[in-house]
C-alpha cells in the first residue's frame, strides 16, 4: 500500500512538472507520463527528483518571463518604426504639394513672359502707326485730311480714310492697354504662386526634418533593442543551460522532456500543415474568384481574407508590402531591407483589401480611420483590429479571420501567421471597411 501511494505521488509530481515545462494548462495537449518506476527505484530517486522539481519549475517560469520581455521589445520597436513610417508618408505628401506649387509658379512665370511679349508687340504696332503717319505727313487731327478735299466725292473718301486711321490708332492703343493689364495680372499671379511654392517648400523641409528625426529615432531604437535582445538571449542561454543540467540529473525527467519535445514537434508539424492547407485553400479560392467580377458583401470579405491567408509564411519586412504584393522595405539597424521582400503589418492590409478594390492608407494608425468603427465584441471576419501601448499611438494592425483568430505580419524575424486574437493592448474598437 505504501509503494502504491509513493507511485501515485511520483506520477503526480511528474505530471505537474511536465505542465510547468510545457507552459500550457490544456490537459489534452500534455504528453502521457513516463512509465512508473519500481518501488525500489522510487525510493532511491524520490529525494533527488523532489529536490529538483522546484528548481525546474523556477527555471521554466524564468524562461517564460524572458520570452515575454523579448516580445515586448519587438512591440516597442514596431511602435518606433510606425512613427517613422507615418513621418515618411507626411514628407511625401508635403513634397508632392511643393512640387505642384512649383509647377504652378512656373506656369505663372511663362504667362508673365507671354504678357511681356504682348506688350512689346502692341507697343511696336503703335510705334509703327505713329512712324507711318509722320513719314507720310498725314494730319490726323479733327479736320486734317478733310480741309484739302477738292470735291464732294473726295471729301467723302477723305472722311472714310480719316475714320479708318482713327480706328487703327484706337485699336493699337487699346491693344497696348490690354497687354499692360494682362501683364499686371500675370505678375500678380506669378507672385502669389511663387509665395505659395516657397511656403510649401518650407513645409516640405519641416516634414523632412520630422521624418529624418523619426527615422533616426527608429534606427536608434533598433540598435538599443538589438542590444537588449542580445542580453536577453544570453541570459536565456544561461538559464537553458541550468535547465538542461537539471534535466540531465534525472534520466526519467530527461526522457519525459524528450518525449514532450517529440510531441511539440509533432504539434508544430500539424500546425504547419494546417496553415499550409489554409494558405493553399485561400489561394485556390482566389484563383477561382479571378474569373468572377463585381464581388460584393460576404464575397468581397472572403476575397480580402483569402488574399491575406494566401501570404501565410511570407517573411516580415519593415515598410514592406503594397496593393500588388510583398515588396522591399525600409533599411534598419538589423540589416538592409532592400534585398528582402515581404510585408509589415499595414502592408499586409494594403494587399488584402486591394483585392476588393479598397485603397487603404499606408500606416496602421491611419488605417484605423479608414472605415466604420465596431465594438471589439462584435467583430467579424475581415475587420481590422489594432494595438497600442497605453496612450502611445497605434503601432500594430491585424485582420480578424473568425473562430477567435487573426492573421498578422508580427515583427522582424517572424512571418505572416494565423494566431489566436491577442487581447493585450487591443483597442476596444475595430475598423470595418466592407
Amino acid at each position: 500500500m505504501q509503494g502504491t501511494g509513493r507511485r501515485s505521488v511520483r506520477v503526480l509530481v511528474l505530471v505537474l512538472l511536465f505542465g510547468l515545462l510545457s507552459g500550457t494548462t490544456a490537459v489534452a495537449q500534455e504528453p502521457p507520463p513516463p512509465p512508473n518506476p519500481s518501488d525500489d527505484d522510487l525510493l532511491r530517486s524520490q529525494e533527488s527528483v523532489d529536490g529538483r522539481a522546484g528548481e525546474v519549475a523556477r527555471l521554466t517560469a524564468e524562461l517564460a518571463e524572458l520570452d515575454s520581455q523579448a516580445d515586448d521589445l519587438q512591440i516597442e520597436l514596431a511602435s518606433q518604426r510606425e512613427n517613422a513610417s507615418a513621418a515618411l508618408a507626411d514628407l511625401q505628401a508635403a513634397q508632392d504639394a511643393a512640387a505642384a506649387a512649383a509647377a504652378r509658379a512656373e506656369d505663372a512665370r511663362v504667362q508673365t513672359e507671354a504678357a511681356t511679349v504682348a506688350i512689346d508687340e502692341a507697343r511696336a504696332r503703335l510705334d509703327d502707326f505713329v512712324a507711318v503717319t509722320y513719314q507720310q505727313g498725314l494730319d490726323t487731327g479733327p479736320l486734317g485730311l478733310l480741309t484739302d478735299a477738292t470735291s464732294p466725292e473726295d471729301f467723302l473718301a477723305r472722311a472714310e480714310y480719316a475714320d479708318l486711321i482713327a480706328r487703327t490708332q484706337l485699336q493699337a492703343q487699346d491693344g497696348l492697354e490690354r497687354a499692360r493689364v494682362g501683364k499686371a495680372n500675370a505678375d500678380s499671379t506669378a507672385r502669389a504662386a511663387l509665395e505659395e511654392a516657397r511656403d510649401l517648400e518650407e513645409d516640405a523641409e519641416t516634414a523632412k526634418s520630422v521624418a529624418d528625426e523619426a527615422l533616426a529615432a527608429a534606427q536608434e531604437a533598433s540598435r538599443v533593442q538589438a542590444e537588449k535582445l542580445a542580453g536577453v538571449a544570453a541570459q536565456r542561454g544561461r538559464v537553458q543551460e541550468l535547465l538542461a543540467a537539471a534535466e540531465a540529473a534525472d534520466a526519467g525527467l530527461h526522457a519525459q522532456r524528450q518525449r514532450f519535445g517529440e510531441w511539440q514537434r509533432r504539434m508544430e508539424a500539424e500546425r504547419a500543415a494546417r496553415q499550409r492547407a489554409e494558405r493553399e485553400a485561400a489561394t485556390a479560392r482566389l484563383a477561382s474568384e479571378e474569373r468572377s467580377s463585381g464581388l460584393r458583401g460576404t464575397a468581397a470579405v472572403q476575397r480580402v481574407v483569402d488574399r491575406a491567408m494566401s501570404q501565410i509564411g511570407v517573411q516580415y519586412v519593415w515598410g514592406g508590402g503594397t496593393g500588388r504584393g510583398p515588396s522591399t522595405g525600409i533599411p534598419d539597424a538589423f540589416g538592409s531591407s532592400l534585398d528582402r521582400v515581404g510585408f509589415d503589418c499595414s502592408g499586409l492590409m494594403l494587399y488584402a483589401f486591394n483585392g476588393a478594390g479598397v485603397d487603404l492608407p499606408r500606416v496602421s494608425r491611419n488605417q484605423f480611420h479608414a472605415g466604420r468603427k465596431v465594438p471589439i465584441d462584435d467583430i467579424r471576419a475581415g475587420d481590422m483590429v489594432f494595438y497600442r501601448d497605453g496612450g502611445d499611438p497605434i503601432h500594430h494592425v491585424a485582420m480578424y479571420v473568425g473562430d477567435g483568430k487573426m492573421i498578422e505580419a508580427p515583427y522582424t524575424g517572424a512571418s505572416v501567421r494565423v494566431v489566436p486574437l491577442r487581447t493585450r493592448d487591443l483597442l476596444p474598437e475595430a475598423t470595418r471597411v466592407l
